[in-house]
């Protein structure tokens, strides 16, 4: 049985471009794979504490020599990384915010990214563990980044992926939402095409 992971990350919720975008997808994906687990962490609802010194010494701590409030931690983190290893398709809802990523993403980004959890060091440089997934991004902007050298969060997304395992990504864009009703329309209507197209390519589950 599959498993798809939706992850919002819009200030918004539920309720974000971004995240009504990842939706349509999801909910093509459901009539796809009937039966299938998807799973929706919303970060607006549930923000991931921010990396601070002392949750970077849980994680690095060996298990046995961990405090009460290390392994509290530490386990936060391993439920997240157990969470994305389950999960098949990856789908994540990406606003930009002052030409960035929402900081709860960030955060989140912070917790799953652990030496010997989600890749591992070898003598020939690190190796991502989350192998044979797809991840599904839907990027909504209210100028116009793609393709310029204010896009930040594509190479940034794609690479912090790659670095742990997951490196079939594809990328979905809304931009232009806060030049105009008419542009924001259109480049919405644009994504949702995108969307359906996409959903129309996915293989029926036997």
């Amino acid at each position: 049985m599959k498993n798809l992971l939706q992850i919002n990350s819009s200030i918004f919720s539920n309720g974000g471009q971004s995240s009504l975008l990842a939706g349509r997808y999801v909910a093509a994906w459901r009539a796809a794979n009937p039966g299938a687990t998807v799973s929706v962490r919303d970060l607006a609802r549930e923000p991931v504490p921010h990396l601070d010194a002392a949750r970077f010494a849980a994680f690095i701590a060996k298990p046995e020599e961990r405090t009460v409030l290390q392994q509290a931690a530490a386990s936060y983190s391993d439920a997240l990384i157990a969470e994305l290893k389950a999960a098949d398709v990856i789908v994540l809802g990406l606003p930009m915010y002052n030409f960035g990523l929402p900081s709860t993403l960030k955060a989140y980004f912070d917790h799953i990214g652990r030496a010997g959890h989600t890749f591992k060091y070898t003598e020939k440089g690190p190796v991502g563990l989350l192998t044979g997934k797809k991840a599904y991004v839907f990027a909504t902007r209210g100028g116009l980044y793609a393709g310029t050298p204010r896009d930040t969060q594509t190479t940034y997304v794609r690479d912090f992926l790659g670095f742990v395992g997951i490196t079939d990504v594809e990328f979905i864009y809304a931009e232009g939402l806060a030049i105009s009703d008419e542009r924001k329309n259109a480049s919405l209507a644009r994504a949702q095409r995108e969307i359906d197209y996409a959903g129309a390519q996915l293989p029926l589950a036997a």
